[in-house]
């Protein structure tokens, strides 16, 4: 750790005078909203190839000349598509006419797919010309083995809580579909080893599957057996934090569930094969004691993901006002996070380029990209094509392999750029003008889906997931957070924001001061 730290010092990375603006700065520089409307313009092109006329359901992805669609999709694409059309129609980019029209077409699709009887749950892929459940894979045939995620479901729900606020015609049947979904199906109410109190598991399926799992009466009480995935969603600063969110605003599962998940694995030898030994203390929240753990980069602390990529932390806030509801918390970690993301591309990496999250490798296939030193995985999402493994040392536990490595091939995500918006809109532009301008990495259908900044390699490709993130992004930027307000209501405040409120992150500044949002 020490060496790394100073390794980092040396480099510059030492914040002070880091400037990263917070929520309270969101009404500042307005020049570049020109540009912003265009890319979501363009951004929402895409998600119009790749979405049936038929169905409403949009494709996994689409071809950068927006010609070749996938023959899959998933909630979690749906649930982004209608989100995505309530800020094109927010935007006026489309009429409230075309939004309704689309909105409902998915909805009456929605309402005809095969779920989960026992927990109104939907499968994870459909055939996005036909709604039916895959059993099998349309590229390989391989076999699929049906699938209920907890994740996924979360998105779908989410937004189906926006339709019915954003369009009170649709409301009636939004608030059908999501009323019959219960989120108690995936809430283990023992929790995952080491933890103080329940959490959820990553999904299960309805019929023994191959892989490991663990059958048991379903969580809610149903009656129904499942069988579960073998591990829990553990970690606090996920994407999957957005169904916990749902499980306690329905009050379906328990607040406590907010301490049921790792802020870092605990301290100590026995953990020592997480990427950092962590620095923290222990807090008690509603009789519940949590390690409230955090690593450290250059003078920040902050709370990290499993993988250290951006979606992971900031997707949710998409939707749910984080920085407001936790004030001693995400107000802290989320532009710290930003920071630790830009001063890796920049300073630390020397790519030019900044934000590192899964997305289409531009040498083919998918890959997880994000800052390796600012996740919890020891061999975790990297920045660049090499696959470059950070690995400092853990003082009196392990001595590291490669605590000062040089970095290769970096792989930017234009969608990561696109979710530090609110935290720093100034350089996360710089980013995007220079990842178009610059980098070339943009096409009908907006900023394609990764590039490579040395070798030029773009993925010519549209992922559902990352353009609705940049509309959301893009959206909440230009109407002051309307998604946020469409999500929310009185009875996910009251049950949810206390909750929030009280907890205390390890995030900091550090000695170098830095803005404080």
């Amino acid at each position: 750790m020490k060496r790394w730290m100073s390794a980092l010092a040396t480099a510059g990375l030492v914040v002070a005078g880091l400037t990263v603006s917070g929520p309270a700065m969101a009404g500042g520089d307005r020049s570049d909203d020109r540009d912003l409307n265009r890319w979501a313009a363009d951004t929402w092109q895409s998600l119009v190839a790749m979405t049936d006329e038929a169905t409403g359901l949009p494709a996994d992805n689409v071809t950068g000349d927006l010609e070749t669609s996938s023959a899959y999709t998933s909630p979690t694409n749906i649930g982004g598509y209608l989100w995505s059309t309530v800020t094109a129609r927010d935007l006026g980019i489309i009429s409230a006419g075309e939004a309704r029209t689309r909105m409902s077409t998915t909805l009456d699709t929605l309402t005809g797919l095969d779920r989960n009887d026992a927990s109104g749950m939907f499968y994870n892929w459909y055939s996005p010309t036909t709604g039916e459940k895959l059993t099998t894979w349309p590229d390989s045939g391989d076999p699929v083995y049906p699938f209920l995620s907890t994740v996924d479901n979360g998105w779908l729900a989410a937004a189906l809580r926006i339709v019915r606020e954003a369009d009170p015609a649709l409301a009636e049947q939004a608030d059908a579909l999501y009323d019959s979904m219960d989120f108690a199906a995936f809430f283990d109410p023992a929790g995952a080893a080491g933890l103080p109190a329940g959490t959820n598991r990553g999904g299960f399926w309805d019929a023994p599957p191959p892989d490991c799992s663990v059958e048991a009466p379903m969580y809610n009480g149903s009656g129904e057996s499942a069988y579960y995935t073998c591990h829990h969603y553990d970690t606090t600063v996920s994407e999957s934090r957005i169904a916990t969110y749902l499980g306690i605003a329905n009050g379906q599962i328990p607040a406590t569930a907010l301490y049921g998940t790792h802020r870092t694995m605990p301290p100590g030898c026995d953990w020592a094969w997480q990427e950092q030994l962590p620095q923290g203390e222990y807090r008690t929240y509603d009789g519940v004691e949590v390690w409230e753990g955090a690593y450290q980069y250059g003078e920040m602390s902050f709370v990290p993901s499993w993988g250290g990529s951006m979606f992971e932390s900031l997707m949710p806030d998409l939707l749910v006002p984080e920085t407001k509801w936790g004030p001693k918390s995400w107000k802290l970690n989320h532009p710290i996070t930003v920071a630790v993301q830009k001063q890796h591309g920049l300073d630390e990496a020397g790519y030019g380029y900044w934000g590192f999250s899964p997305a289409s490798n531009p040498f083919g296939g998918y890959a997880e990209y994000g800052v390796d030193i600012a996740g919890m995985r020891s061999d975790g999402y990297t920045s660049d094509a090499e696959k470059t493994d950070v690995d400092v040392d853990r003082p009196g536990c392990t001595v590291g392999t490669n605590p000062a490595p040089e970095f290769g091939d970096g792989v930017v995500t234009p969608h990561a750029a696109f979710l530090a918006l609110p935290y720093d809109r100034k350089g996360a532009m710089e980013n995007l003008h220079g990842i178009e301008n610059d980098l070339g990495a943009y096409g009908p259908g907006g900023f394609y889906d990764a590039v490579a900044v040395h070798s030029g390699a773009i993925a010519e490709r549209y992922l559902s997931l990352d353009q609705s993130m940049i509309m959301a992004a893009i959206g909440n930027e230009l109407t002051r957070d309307k998604l946020k307000d469409y999500f929310v209501d009185r009875e996910m405040e009251q049950r949810l924001r206390p909750a929030m409120k009280q907890q205390v992150f390890g995030s900091s500044w550090g000695a170098g001061g830095g803005h404080h949002g």
